[in-house]
């Protein structure tokens, strides 16, 4: 699949990458038909995130539909159509538990 791709500050491009594959049992993968940037994908392209490493790959606010989803997630199916914002938070962890889905 294509994507945007981080290779440094200011340096993103638009690569051939391998396909997501599920690697959580609550995974779901979908096929992005409109995405959007945000602030943060700023802090990104001027290199300010200093977990980034060349060729990751850019992106976290998306719409599209499912194609494949992870044994134990039963909230999506093969076909929803989905908004993912740029919030993704577990619902399990401390921080969750508190309310605090950002952290």
């Amino acid at each position: 699949m294509k994507a945007l791709t981080w290779h440094g500050s200011g340096d993103i491009r638009c690569e051939q990458v391998d396909d997501p594959i599920i690697q959580d049992d609550r995974d779901a993968i979908i096929r992005v038909t409109s995405c959007a940037i945000c602030g943060s994908d700023l802090h990104l392209y001027g290199g300010f995130v200093p977990g980034m490493h060349h060729g990751d790959v850019m992106g976290h606010e998306t719409m599209g539909e499912v194609v494949e989803v992870g044994r134990g997630n039963s909230k999506l199916k093969i076909g929803d159509r989905v908004v993912v914002p740029f919030t993704i938070s577990c619902g399990e962890c401390r921080q969750c538990q508190w309310g605090q889905f950002s952290l």
